[in-house]
């Protein structure tokens, strides 16, 4: 069975400020796709790194004049192997954390954090 989710995209305002966050937080590769735009929208689009084939969900930071980014919108979780790790990169990549560490029993534990663009993200680990 596939997972329910198999695409993500994070919208910025400000398109190099975000990919900087996404690489400095959790020490990721970004690829730049090439996109043709036209006289309606503009769009620039960046691929976060992984195996098409994996069972986990891929996706891509997202500039668009139609989808501006912020708080309300859907809300993902990264995988981490150690939240406090990952929480303490966060404000000096320019970002702030919402909601710290918290357990959430057999699931693991999360917390929230707001990148560069505005968005809430959240984090997830099993330890």
């Amino acid at each position: 069975m596939k997972n329910a989710v198999n695409w993500f995209e994070i919208y910025t305002s400000d398109f190099k400020r975000a990919k900087k966050f996404y690489t400095d937080v959790f020490k990721c590769t970004l690829t730049d796709l090439p996109v043709s735009n036209d006289r309606h929208s503009q769009m620039e689009y960046a691929v976060f790194a992984g195996d098409e084939q994996a069972p986990n969900a891929r996706g891509a930071l997202v500039k668009l004049d139609v989808a501006p980014p912020g708080i309300g919108g859907t809300l993902i979780y990264f995988d981490t192997a150690d939240i406090e790790h990952t929480l303490s990169r966060v404000e000096s990549a320019g970002g702030k954390v919402i909601r710290p560490k918290q357990d959430i029993g057999e699931y693991g534990f999360i917390a929230l954090i707001e990148d560069s663009e505005g968005n809430m993200i959240g984090l997830r680990s099993m330890e």
